[in-house]
Protein backbone atom coordinates (compact mmCIF):
# COMPACT_ATOMS: atom_id res chain seq x y z
CA UNK A 1 0.00 0.00 0.00
CA UNK A 2 1.44 3.35 -0.97
CA UNK A 3 2.19 5.65 1.92
CA UNK A 4 0.48 8.62 0.26
CA UNK A 5 -2.70 8.35 -1.78
CA UNK A 6 -5.14 10.93 -3.06
CA UNK A 7 -8.02 8.58 -3.86
CA UNK A 8 -9.68 6.12 -1.49
CA UNK A 9 -12.68 3.93 -2.06
CA UNK A 10 -16.33 3.84 -1.03
CA UNK A 11 -17.02 4.34 2.69
CA UNK A 12 -13.49 5.47 3.44
CA UNK A 13 -13.69 8.08 0.71
CA UNK A 14 -16.98 9.38 2.11
CA UNK A 15 -15.50 9.68 5.59
CA UNK A 16 -12.48 11.53 4.23
CA UNK A 17 -14.74 13.94 2.29
CA UNK A 18 -16.69 14.65 5.47
CA UNK A 19 -13.46 15.26 7.37
CA UNK A 20 -12.20 17.57 4.62
CA UNK A 21 -15.39 19.63 4.67
CA UNK A 22 -15.25 19.98 8.45
CA UNK A 23 -11.57 20.86 8.30
CA UNK A 24 -12.39 23.71 5.94
CA UNK A 25 -14.82 25.08 8.54
CA UNK A 26 -12.41 24.74 11.47
CA UNK A 27 -9.05 25.64 9.99
CA UNK A 28 -6.13 25.05 12.28
CA UNK A 29 -7.83 22.38 14.40
CA UNK A 30 -6.04 19.23 15.43
CA UNK A 31 -7.04 16.24 17.56
CA UNK A 32 -5.47 13.47 19.61
CA UNK A 33 -5.66 9.96 21.04
CA UNK A 34 -7.98 7.88 23.13
CA UNK A 35 -7.25 8.42 26.83
CA UNK A 36 -3.71 9.16 25.81
CA UNK A 37 -1.98 12.33 24.90
CA UNK A 38 0.39 12.83 22.08
CA UNK A 39 3.70 14.30 23.15
CA UNK A 40 5.14 17.59 22.03
CA UNK A 41 7.89 17.57 19.45
CA UNK A 42 10.88 19.65 20.46
CA UNK A 43 10.76 21.62 17.19
CA UNK A 44 7.19 22.83 17.68
CA UNK A 45 8.22 26.25 18.98
CA UNK A 46 6.42 28.51 21.45
CA UNK A 47 3.13 28.68 19.59
CA UNK A 48 2.98 25.54 17.46
CA UNK A 49 0.44 22.79 18.04
CA UNK A 50 1.77 20.14 20.39
CA UNK A 51 -1.08 17.88 21.53
CA UNK A 52 -4.79 17.28 21.62
CA UNK A 53 -7.39 14.74 22.55
CA UNK A 54 -10.56 13.30 21.07
CA UNK A 55 -13.76 13.28 23.07
CA UNK A 56 -14.46 9.83 24.57
CA UNK A 57 -17.13 9.23 21.91
CA UNK A 58 -14.79 10.18 19.09
CA UNK A 59 -17.34 12.74 17.86
CA UNK A 60 -15.26 15.80 18.67
CA UNK A 61 -11.89 16.96 19.84
CA UNK A 62 -9.71 19.66 21.32
CA UNK A 63 -6.21 20.69 20.38
CA UNK A 64 -3.63 22.80 22.19
CA UNK A 65 -0.60 24.85 21.28
CA UNK A 66 2.57 25.19 23.31
CA UNK A 67 1.36 28.50 24.74
CA UNK A 68 -1.87 26.90 26.00
CA UNK A 69 -4.33 28.05 23.35
CA UNK A 70 -7.09 25.43 23.05
CA UNK A 71 -9.21 25.02 19.96
CA UNK A 72 -12.32 22.90 19.74
CA UNK A 73 -14.03 20.80 17.11
CA UNK A 74 -17.55 19.52 17.79
CA UNK A 75 -16.74 19.94 21.48
CA UNK A 76 -17.41 22.55 24.17
CA UNK A 77 -14.99 25.36 24.92
CA UNK A 78 -13.70 25.09 28.48
CA UNK A 79 -10.83 27.54 28.16
CA UNK A 80 -7.07 27.42 27.85
CA UNK A 81 -3.83 28.49 29.51
CA UNK A 82 -2.80 31.07 26.92
CA UNK A 83 -3.66 33.97 29.25
CA UNK A 84 -1.41 32.57 31.98
CA UNK A 85 2.29 33.15 32.39
CA UNK A 86 3.66 29.66 31.89
CA UNK A 87 7.01 28.65 33.32
CA UNK A 88 7.29 25.92 30.67
CA UNK A 89 5.34 25.29 27.44
CA UNK A 90 2.36 22.98 27.33
CA UNK A 91 3.34 19.48 26.20
CA UNK A 92 0.25 17.32 26.70
CA UNK A 93 -3.50 17.15 27.00
CA UNK A 94 -6.04 14.58 28.22
CA UNK A 95 -9.84 14.47 28.30
CA UNK A 96 -12.00 13.49 31.26
CA UNK A 97 -14.06 10.28 30.88
CA UNK A 98 -17.28 12.32 30.61
CA UNK A 99 -15.88 14.44 27.79
CA UNK A 100 -16.90 17.53 29.75
CA UNK A 101 -13.41 18.74 30.49
CA UNK A 102 -9.70 18.27 30.02
CA UNK A 103 -6.29 18.65 31.59
CA UNK A 104 -3.26 20.43 30.17
CA UNK A 105 0.24 19.61 31.35
CA UNK A 106 3.36 21.73 30.92
CA UNK A 107 6.97 20.67 30.57
CA UNK A 108 7.59 21.29 34.27
CA UNK A 109 4.62 19.09 35.18
CA UNK A 110 2.31 21.98 35.99
CA UNK A 111 -1.33 20.88 35.65
CA UNK A 112 -4.18 23.09 34.40
CA UNK A 113 -7.77 21.90 34.73
CA UNK A 114 -10.86 22.84 32.72
CA UNK A 115 -14.50 21.78 32.81
CA UNK A 116 -15.03 18.81 35.13
CA UNK A 117 -11.31 17.94 35.28
CA UNK A 118 -10.01 17.95 38.86
CA UNK A 119 -6.56 18.75 40.16
CA UNK A 120 -4.85 15.83 41.93
CA UNK A 121 -1.32 17.16 42.12
CA UNK A 122 1.60 18.09 39.88
CA UNK A 123 5.38 18.18 39.63
CA UNK A 124 5.38 21.94 39.08
CA UNK A 125 7.35 22.57 42.28
CA UNK A 126 9.69 19.60 41.86
CA UNK A 127 13.11 19.40 40.26
CA UNK A 128 12.84 17.17 37.19
CA UNK A 129 15.73 15.49 35.45
CA UNK A 130 13.92 15.78 32.12
CA UNK A 131 10.74 17.60 31.09
CA UNK A 132 7.27 16.08 31.18
CA UNK A 133 6.21 15.04 27.68
CA UNK A 134 2.72 13.65 28.22
CA UNK A 135 -0.07 12.60 30.53
CA UNK A 136 -2.84 10.01 30.63
CA UNK A 137 -5.86 9.89 32.95
CA UNK A 138 -7.07 6.91 34.95
CA UNK A 139 -10.14 5.07 33.76
CA UNK A 140 -12.55 6.99 36.03
CA UNK A 141 -10.68 10.29 35.74
CA UNK A 142 -9.88 10.47 39.45
CA UNK A 143 -6.15 10.58 38.80
CA UNK A 144 -3.48 10.69 36.13
CA UNK A 145 0.03 9.68 35.19
CA UNK A 146 2.71 12.08 33.96
CA UNK A 147 5.68 10.82 31.96
CA UNK A 148 9.06 12.48 31.58
CA UNK A 149 11.37 12.35 28.59
CA UNK A 150 13.59 10.06 30.67
CA UNK A 151 10.72 7.60 31.16
CA UNK A 152 10.06 8.66 34.73
CA UNK A 153 6.44 8.14 35.84
CA UNK A 154 4.64 10.36 38.34
CA UNK A 155 1.29 9.24 39.75
CA UNK A 156 -1.49 11.38 41.17
CA UNK A 157 -4.97 10.69 42.53
CA UNK A 158 -5.93 7.03 42.08
CA UNK A 159 -3.27 6.38 39.44
CA UNK A 160 -1.18 3.36 40.39
CA UNK A 161 2.51 2.96 39.70
CA UNK A 162 3.30 0.04 37.38
CA UNK A 163 6.93 0.84 36.71
CA UNK A 164 9.09 3.39 34.93
CA UNK A 165 12.32 3.91 33.04
CA UNK A 166 13.57 6.74 35.21
CA UNK A 167 16.61 4.79 36.42
CA UNK A 168 17.49 3.20 33.07
CA UNK A 169 19.68 4.41 30.24
CA UNK A 170 17.69 5.24 27.11
CA UNK A 171 19.25 5.58 23.68
CA UNK A 172 16.60 8.17 22.81
CA UNK A 173 14.08 10.09 24.95
CA UNK A 174 10.48 9.06 25.49
CA UNK A 175 8.08 10.97 23.22
CA UNK A 176 4.67 9.44 23.94
CA UNK A 177 2.53 7.33 26.25
CA UNK A 178 -0.81 5.51 26.02
CA UNK A 179 -2.85 3.66 28.63
CA UNK A 180 -4.66 0.35 28.33
CA UNK A 181 -8.49 0.20 28.31
CA UNK A 182 -8.48 -1.37 31.76
CA UNK A 183 -6.39 1.48 33.17
CA UNK A 184 -4.03 -1.07 34.71
CA UNK A 185 -1.05 -0.45 32.49
CA UNK A 186 0.65 1.90 30.08
CA UNK A 187 2.97 1.84 27.12
CA UNK A 188 5.74 4.30 26.21
CA UNK A 189 7.49 4.97 22.91
CA UNK A 190 10.95 6.47 22.49
CA UNK A 191 12.26 8.61 19.66
CA UNK A 192 14.06 5.59 18.20
CA UNK A 193 10.79 3.63 18.09
CA UNK A 194 11.51 1.50 21.13
CA UNK A 195 8.38 0.36 23.00
CA UNK A 196 8.27 -0.13 26.77
CA UNK A 197 5.28 -1.79 28.45
CA UNK A 198 4.11 -1.81 32.06
CA UNK A 199 1.21 -3.42 33.92
CA UNK A 200 -1.19 -5.18 31.53
CA UNK A 201 0.09 -3.36 28.44
CA UNK A 202 1.28 -5.88 25.85
CA UNK A 203 4.29 -5.63 23.57
CA UNK A 204 3.35 -6.13 19.91
CA UNK A 205 6.53 -4.98 18.22
CA UNK A 206 8.62 -1.86 17.82
CA UNK A 207 10.97 0.09 15.58
CA UNK A 208 13.85 -0.12 18.05
CA UNK A 209 17.25 -1.21 16.78
CA UNK A 210 16.80 0.26 13.31
CA UNK A 211 18.98 3.29 13.86
CA UNK A 212 16.16 5.82 13.52
CA UNK A 213 15.56 8.91 15.64
CA UNK A 214 12.51 10.58 14.13
CA UNK A 215 9.60 8.95 15.98
CA UNK A 216 7.30 11.68 17.30
CA UNK A 217 4.42 9.78 18.85
CA UNK A 218 2.15 6.78 19.06
CA UNK A 219 -1.55 6.04 19.32
CA UNK A 220 -3.33 3.01 20.70
CA UNK A 221 -6.21 1.08 19.15
CA UNK A 222 -9.61 1.05 20.90
CA UNK A 223 -9.02 -2.50 22.17
CA UNK A 224 -5.58 -1.68 23.54
CA UNK A 225 -4.21 -4.71 21.69
CA UNK A 226 -2.28 -2.71 19.14
CA UNK A 227 -0.81 0.66 18.31
CA UNK A 228 0.50 2.88 15.57
CA UNK A 229 3.89 4.61 15.63
CA UNK A 230 4.44 7.84 13.71
CA UNK A 231 7.80 8.75 12.22
CA UNK A 232 8.37 12.36 11.24
CA UNK A 233 9.92 11.26 7.97
CA UNK A 234 10.75 7.72 6.87
CA UNK A 235 9.25 7.43 3.41
CA UNK A 236 9.66 9.15 0.07
CA UNK A 237 6.90 11.47 -1.03
CA UNK A 238 5.48 11.49 -4.52
CA UNK A 239 8.40 11.81 -6.98
CA UNK A 240 7.19 15.29 -7.92
CA UNK A 241 7.58 16.44 -4.30
CA UNK A 242 10.69 17.38 -2.40
CA UNK A 243 11.94 15.72 0.75
CA UNK A 244 10.58 12.91 2.86
CA UNK A 245 7.08 12.32 4.28
CA UNK A 246 5.85 10.88 7.58
CA UNK A 247 5.34 7.15 7.97
CA UNK A 248 2.82 5.24 10.11
CA UNK A 249 3.85 1.77 11.30
CA UNK A 250 1.23 -0.60 12.70
CA UNK A 251 1.52 -3.31 15.38
CA UNK A 252 -0.83 -5.80 17.02
CA UNK A 253 -4.44 -5.33 15.92
CA UNK A 254 -3.74 -1.88 14.49
CA UNK A 255 -4.84 -1.87 10.86
CA UNK A 256 -2.47 -0.86 8.10
CA UNK A 257 -4.35 2.33 7.25
CA UNK A 258 -1.54 4.44 5.82
CA UNK A 259 -2.15 8.18 5.35
CA UNK A 260 -4.46 9.78 2.84
CA UNK A 261 -4.42 13.40 1.84
CA UNK A 262 -7.68 15.14 1.18
CA UNK A 263 -9.15 18.53 0.31
CA UNK A 264 -7.94 18.80 -3.30
CA UNK A 265 -9.13 21.94 -5.12
CA UNK A 266 -11.86 23.06 -5.51
CA UNK A 267 -13.10 21.23 -2.40
CA UNK A 268 -10.42 22.72 -0.23
CA UNK A 269 -6.81 23.86 -0.07
CA UNK A 270 -4.17 21.60 -1.64
CA UNK A 271 -2.24 19.33 0.73
CA UNK A 272 0.80 20.90 2.33
CA UNK A 273 3.78 18.63 1.76
CA UNK A 274 6.32 20.93 3.39
CA UNK A 275 7.11 18.59 6.26
CA UNK A 276 10.32 20.43 7.05
CA UNK A 277 8.57 23.74 7.69
CA UNK A 278 5.40 22.19 9.10
CA UNK A 279 6.46 18.89 10.68
CA UNK A 280 4.26 16.10 11.93
CA UNK A 281 4.23 16.13 15.73
CA UNK A 282 1.77 13.37 16.69
CA UNK A 283 -0.61 10.70 15.48
CA UNK A 284 -4.13 11.09 16.84
CA UNK A 285 -6.49 8.12 17.00
CA UNK A 286 -10.25 7.72 17.27
CA UNK A 287 -11.01 6.17 20.69
CA UNK A 288 -14.02 4.21 19.38
CA UNK A 289 -13.00 2.78 16.01
CA UNK A 290 -9.79 2.48 14.04
CA UNK A 291 -8.77 5.72 12.40
CA UNK A 292 -6.56 8.72 13.02
CA UNK A 293 -5.36 12.10 11.86
CA UNK A 294 -1.84 13.40 11.76
CA UNK A 295 -1.21 16.45 13.93
CA UNK A 296 1.22 19.00 12.54
CA UNK A 297 2.92 22.04 14.01
CA UNK A 298 0.74 24.53 12.16
CA UNK A 299 -2.49 22.61 12.78
CA UNK A 300 -2.88 21.05 9.32
CA UNK A 301 -5.21 18.01 9.55
CA UNK A 302 -5.52 17.29 5.85
CA UNK A 303 -3.90 13.88 6.34
CA UNK A 304 -6.00 11.11 7.87
CA UNK A 305 -6.92 7.44 7.57
CA UNK A 306 -9.67 5.05 8.58
CA UNK A 307 -12.39 6.79 10.60
CA UNK A 308 -10.67 9.86 12.07
CA UNK A 309 -12.05 11.63 15.15
CA UNK A 310 -14.99 13.90 14.38
CA UNK A 311 -15.77 12.30 11.03
CA UNK A 312 -18.94 10.44 12.03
Amino acid sequence: MAAWQGVVADATARRVRVWCALTALFAGLVVATNAATASADATSGPHGFVAGVATPTGEGAWSVTANGTVRRFRAHDYGGANRRRLSQPITGMAATPSGNGYWLVAGDGGIFTYGDAHFYGSTGAMHLNRPIVGMIPTRNGHGYWLVGADGGIFTFGNAKFYGSLGNKHLDQPIVGITTTPSGRGYRMVARDGGIFTFGDAKFSGSLGGRGISDVVGMAGTPTGKGYWILRKFGTSCDPSLQGSCPTVNHFGDAANLGLFYCCPPPEGPPPNFDFAGDPAVALIANPVTQGYVMLRKQGDVAFSAGTPPGST
